[in-house]
């Protein structure tokens, strides 16, 4: 049986596989590329079209299952559930747009995007959650790529759908419907745990530096390509070949492990611990993990002979507390690794969860509705603005991984502060939108979209930090169970009913102007102001943790490496 060492090349080909499937975990955000279709097609009002727009959310971001799961069985488990989910989900959408199927009643619809977006969460906490634990001392980093290359995803599907599909509303979801089990069935072998390194190389620096660099090489490369094919007539053969650039760049992660393989290093970094992804089990994994990262704060938390795992029965637990054979094991902290029911009783985690909830809420619902934004604004084709929010959401979901490791290693700031900052950012960006100036909807849709990456590429790593690995799965999909109910509150009762109403007064289905959602971005404003000030007090209450945790060296950092 083969063995996989630290460092060498499964985690990294694991890594290139999980960019394509963070691709296809992206599927929904595709709606505002089939939302006028279902609109149109099927007589939807705004209204209900919002509604459905937050059956998108909610199933895209509701991860508990699988969050429960990863910790239970391997990771091409995990991806075929999400393979089946937007196979028949997609599918009866696809069914209903192309009039297939006539007359499916509305909450089949619902339920079919909740299940069919419910696979970006399946899929997602598979590769993020493997990722995470095969780097475990770059979370950031990983997390700000990963997340990065969902957030390309709309750009990529947009890209698809103008020059593959001419613009086909029912080829796009069909589209779906086959290629993102395929792309889930071709990579789910690859995408496997491994035995992480047990400290810094200055190689694997190099090589995030290059992921980073070659993903934000296809981001510039998908935005001018949209607005070429935009501006200028372009044909088929033209076409097929910048989608096929496209593809080659979406490999360019695979460069890394072939690298590897043709100049093997022959340098060996004392302390390597060998292991087999066969025979690892995720909890051994987390173990190692853990005792990688954090050192021992007290001999309290030893149990003597009685170690963490082997099968005791409480009992004898208690009986043997009781005569002093060993001392009760105290409840763990920040840092360390904390059950679901142990995190979701501090006040750190519902800081977090309300200032995510605040800033990812707030963000979706320009999302959500950017296409009528658009025309609402005078912008009939959207698809550069969907392209643009697009990019800048990769910058910011890249940009805060980036950024919040190097001020988290070098000056102990906490991830969180960028929350902030971004969240004070969008207070801004909303009161652009809502005075509707000449020239400003494009500047303030890229500041939004780099806003809304940040609150992602933020919230994960802090998460894993403050709470541990070994439970992240539940942890962190909890967490993004503030983007649905943002979209619920924000997007399908407050943006849906202000742009009915407003259309009513016009005596029409579609309304113009900048009444159709000066309101809610006036409200959007205050709920940003609000998360931010929540962010700041998280940020002040974990700022002293992080002190104490790198100084301490509980955190392997690079600094390690210099002396």
């Amino acid at each position: 049986m083969a063995v996989l060492k630290e460092g060498s090349r499964p985690p990294w080909i694991g890594l290139a596989a999980a960019v394509w499937v963070q691709i296809a975990a992206g599927s929904a955000y595709t709606f505002p590329l089939y939302s006028p279709a279902l609109k149109s097609v099927l007589g939807f009002s705004q209204q209900q079209l919002t509604i459905i727009g937050v059956a998108n959310d909610i199933g895209e971001n509701v991860g508990i299952l699988p969050g429960i799961a990863c910790n239970k069985f391997p990771p091409w488990v995990i991806l075929l559930v999400g393979l089946c989910l937007s196979f028949f989900g997609y599918g009866v959408l696809w069914l209903a747009v192309s009039q297939t199927v006539l007359s499916l009643p509305y909450w089949v619809l619902w339920l079919a995007l909740v299940v069919a977006t419910n696979s970006s969460a399946w899929m997602g906490t598979a590769v993020l959650v493997t990722n995470m634990r095969n780097f475990p001392l770059s979370r950031g980093t990983v997390a700000g790529i990963l997340k990065g290359y969902i957030g390309l995803s709309a750009a990529v599907f947009t890209e698809i759908f103008a020059m593959v599909l001419s613009d086909s509303t029912s080829d796009l979801l069909l589209f779906l419907t086959l290629g993102i089990p395929i792309i889930c069935l071709a990579m789910m072998y690859f995408i496997r745990a491994c035995a992480p390194a047990s400290g810094e190389d200055s190689s694997e620096h190099v090589h995030f530096l290059f992921t980073q660099a070659a993903s934000l090489l296809l981001a510039v490369y998908l935005l001018t390509t949209t607005i070429l094919k935009t501006i200028l007539s372009l044909n088929n053969s033209i076409s097929y070949i910048l989608v096929g650039v496209m593809v080659i760049l979406l490999m360019s992660p695979l460069a890394i492990p072939l690298k590897m393989t043709i100049f093997p290093s022959r340098h060996k970094r004392p302390g390597k611990l060998d292991g087999s992804s066969n025979d690892l089990t995720e909890e051994e994994i987390s173990s190692s993990q853990t005792a990688s990262l954090l050192t021992p704060i007290s001999s309290e938390a030893d149990l003597g002979s009685f170690r963490e795992g082997e099968d005791i029965s409480e009992v004898d637990m208690l009986l043997a507390v009781g005569e002093g054979a060993v001392k009760k094991k105290r409840k763990p902290r920040r840092g360390e690794d904390f059950k679901f029911r142990e995190a979701i009783i501090k006040a750190d985690f519902w800081l977090l969860w309300l200032a995510y909830f605040f800033g990812v809420g707030s963000g979706v619902t320009v999302l959500n509705n950017l296409a009528q934004i658009g025309i609402a604004l005078g912008v009939n084709d959207t698809t550069i603005l969907l392209s643009l929010f697009s990019f800048c959401n990769f910058l910011g979901r890249l940009g805060a991984g980036v950024v919040s490791e190097h001020f988290v290693r070098s000056k102990t700031i906490p991830r969180t502060f960028w929350m902030m900052i971004t969240q004070i950012l969008m207070i801004i960006t909303f009161l652009l939108y809502a005075s509707a100036l000449s020239g400003t909807l494009y500047a303030a849709t890229a500041l939004l979209g780099i806003c809304f990456g940040v609150q992602f590429g933020v919230m994960i790593p802090t998460a894993s930090e403050l709470f541990g690995l070994k439970h992240f799965g539940i942890i962190f999909n909890f967490m993004q169970l503030g983007n649905p109910l943002g979209a619920l509150l924000f997007s399908g009762l407050l943006a849906g009913y202000v742009y009915d109403t407003e259309a009513g007064k016009q005596q029409g289905s579609h309304c113009l102007g900048p009444n159709c959602f000066r309101l809610t971005f006036l409200v959007l404003a205050g709920v940003s102001a609000f998360g931010a000030f929540l962010s700041m007090i998280l940020t002040i209450r974990i700022r002293p943790v992080y002190q104490m945790l790198y100084a301490a060296g509980s955190f392997r950092l690079a600094q390690a490496s210099d002396h």
